[in-house]
């Protein structure tokens, strides 16, 4: 089988969730046959978004500011419009992420937001499938999906730092390796189908 293409369009406003991005790649890369390109949805030319078109998997990332996705971002989802209705993205697979400066930050809107931005495109989601983390006296913030996140990866960065939580930066790799593995998967039926 040839290499799969995973792309993740982010915006990154201050740069955690660039941070994030690259953990999701790292996790992507992890499994063999796995081509990763990342693009800045703030300052996309044509060649990026031939790379999306030609993509098998699209990871979406943005900061949550005011509890949904960045303006850059929006923007991009606006732009999208074109291959809404030419079904360009169609049965590609899809997944999210995001980063505020709180715990909870209204994350999980953002998330809602682009799960139903890939649905709109006729995506099929991959979920986390990891179970939270730091929920009991003897669990850790130092546990994989720490904020409890299933729809997609959250992380929390304090506005005063530039870092970015491990735990959150391993959660994020989880998430890369599962579209990968997954994405491999969607390949391997959709060839057997077409045989």
């Amino acid at each position: 089988m040839s290499d799969i293409s995973i792309v993740i369009a982010s915006h990154s406003g201050y740069g955690h969730t660039a941070q994030i991005a690259t953990a999701v790649a790292d996790g992507a890369r992890s499994v063999a046959g796995t081509r990763v390109h990342r693009v800045d949805v703030a300052s996309l030319g044509d060649a990026d978004w031939e790379l999306m078109d030609a993509a098998d998997a699209i990871i979406f990332g943005t900061p949550t500011y005011m509890g949904t996705a960045s303006g850059a971002f929006h923007a991009f989802a606006e732009a999208t419009s074109k291959r809404w209705m030419s079904r360009a993205w169609s049965d590609k697979l899809a997944a999210g992420f995001t980063n505020s400066g709180s715990m909870s930050g209204d994350k999980l809107h953002t998330l809602q937001y682009l799960s139903l931005l890939a649905a709109q495109h006729g995506m099929l989601w991959v979920s986390m499938n990891l179970l939270p983390g730091w929920n009991t006296t003897t669990s850790s913030p130092e546990d994989d999906n720490r904020l409890g996140f299933y729809l997609g990866a959250g992380a929390q960065s304090f506005n005063d730092t530039p870092a970015v939580h491990d735990a959150d930066l391993n959660t994020a790799r989880h998430l890369g390796e599962r579209v990968a593995e997954h994405t491999r998967v969607h390949r391997a039926g959709l060839t057997a189908v077409a045989r």
